[in-house]
């Protein structure tokens, strides 16, 4: 079993990112070994946010060289994860045909993640 720590490693903060995050779309690095549904159920979990959507891209180790020595980075993987910005009530008929509602305790934004951008 994964852990919700162990999945998302940390926010990737870049123009673009910052740009997207009016758009309600937060990225992050993940481990290599995560699966879609790992990462969502992992930032539902951290974040207490809805996630509507979860897009990945794999990045592989570049050559590098420093003087005589030549090595490989890291390989990482990016999600990008849109939220649900406007959470709305769920109706649904309870017996008798009678409507009720049920209200979604989500977050509209992730707070962590703004402040880390300085959006506060």
């Amino acid at each position: 079993m994964k852990y919700a720590e162990d999945i998302i490693i940390k926010p990737i903060m870049t123009e673009k990112s910052y740009g997207n995050i009016a758009l309600g779309k937060y990225t992050f690095q993940v481990a290599l070994n995560s699966t879609k549904i790992e990462i969502k159920d992992a930032v539902e979990k951290l974040f207490e946010v809805k996630v509507l959507k979860v897009n990945t891209m794999r990045y592989d180790g570049k050559n590098k060289r420093v003087g005589v020595h030549q090595g490989l980075t890291s390989a990482w993987k990016k999600a990008i994860v849109q939220i649900d910005t406007n959470p709305a009530d769920e109706k649904y008929l309870a017996k008798g045909g009678k409507e009720t509602k049920l209200n979604k305790k989500y977050k509209t934004e992730i707070e962590e993640i703004s402040s880390a951008f300085g959006t506060n």
